[in-house]
């Protein structure tokens, strides 16, 4: 459909006048500062009357109830993990503790022996003994 210039131009103008107006009542309604200056003592009424019906909602109430208990959700999700990794930190380094400090008796025991070419206790029948623990 071939438009003229001159049509497609009409149509732009009419487009501007559409959306000016548009434009200009949607500042009039959105001009809120302006209608608090013009009545500050119905502004206030408003304000404190919406305060009011909220307050009657007890939406507060409830809101505090869902963060409270979603908090502790999270939370014991949270702990639940941190504890598991704390117990595998704890028992990892007390691995590594009661290692050396079995290391550190064999030492002893090697020395008192007097015998430095055999690092590990044996029994009489020539097994090996199980670990001296320090706990």
């Amino acid at each position: 459909m071939p438009e003229t210039t001159t049509e497609v131009r009409a149509d732009i103008e009419q487009t501007r006048e559409r959306m000016s107006g548009a434009i200009a009542e949607l500042e009039r309604k959105v001009a809120v500062t302006q209608k608090v200056r013009d009545h500050p003592w119905a502004a206030v009424a408003v304000a404190f009357g919406a305060g009011v019906a909220l307050s009657a909602s007890r939406a507060d109430v409830r809101a505090a109830q869902v963060t409270s208990q979603a908090t502790r959700d999270t939370g014991s999700k949270l702990g639940g993990a941190l504890d598991g990794v704390l117990a595998a930190l704890i028992a990892g380094a007390a691995q590594a503790f009661h290692s050396r400090i079995d290391g550190m008796v064999e030492d002893v025991v090697t020395s008192i022996r007097g015998d430095s070419s055999a690092r590990s206790i044996t029994r009489t029948d020539g097994r090996p003994a199980p670990p001296i623990r320090a706990d």
